[in-house]
Order: C-alpha cells, then structure tokens, then sequence
C-alpha cells in the first residue's frame, strides 16, 4: 500500500530527525503536476548511480554529508547546504555518512524524466544503462 503524499497547503516537517533517521525509508512527501518532493535517506557509503532529469533540481541537505558527482565535479553537502542543478545535469550521489536529502524535482504533467531519470541510469563506473 502506498504512503499518502502531502497535499497543498499542508506543513512538511523535513527537519532533523537524528537517531530516528536510522531505519527510515525514502519517501515521496508531495507530488503534484508540476512539482515532487522526495525525502532521500541514504545509508552511509551509499551510492546512487548515474542519472539525470529533464528540469532543474535541487538537492538540499538535511542530515549527514554527501557528494553530488558531475561531469563538472564533485560538490560536497553538509547540513543546511543546497545545489541546483541545471537541466538533464548528469549527476550521481555518494553519501559520506548516514545522511538525508530533500529533492525538489520540476515536473511536466507528472512526469520528471520524459526519457531521462531512471531510464538512464548507469553505473559510476560504467558507460552501459542498468537494468530497471
């Protein structure tokens, strides 16, 4: 059964959860036509490979550190730190410790990737698309 998104007007607590962090899951906060938020929580030395969305993002920290790896090079985020990035920016994510990150993804009637995002996915160290 899927989580009930957040909806309009409605307050999202994103903010530290600390050792309550341990054992959460990713979660959707929000999606509507134009706009998703994503609750990313990622192990420490958690890597997600290669990808990209059609739009701009942004990618805030919220707990822990992590890496967003480009072709333009790594940015490093500690807590309370954001990048954005530009439209169908290749980037993958490296988390350095347990940590949390907000993702604000643009959407086009629902859809972040229109033939980007997971379709294309592919590995650090590798050239070849991983299978969905």
């Amino acid at each position: 059964m899927a989580l009930p998104h957040a909806q309009l007007m409605d307050v999202i607590n994103v903010g530290p959860l600390g050792e309550q962090l341990e054992g959460l899951v990713s979660t959707s906060l929000i999606k509507t036509e134009r706009v998703q938020l994503l609750h990313l929580v990622l192990a420490a030395h958690q890597d997600m490979p290669q990808h990209h969305v059609d739009d701009e993002c942004t990618i805030h920290c919220l707990e822990g550190e992590v890496e967003i790896v480009t072709g333009a090079g790594v940015r490093q985020l500690r807590p309370g730190n954001l990048v954005v990035l530009p439209a169908r920016e290749k980037h993958s994510l490296r988390a350095r410790s347990r940590a949390a990150v907000l993702l604000t993804l643009l959407l086009d009637h629902g859809d972040a990737a229109r033939q980007g995002g997971g379709g294309n996915r592919r590995a650090l160290d590798k050239d070849t698309p991983l299978k969905p």
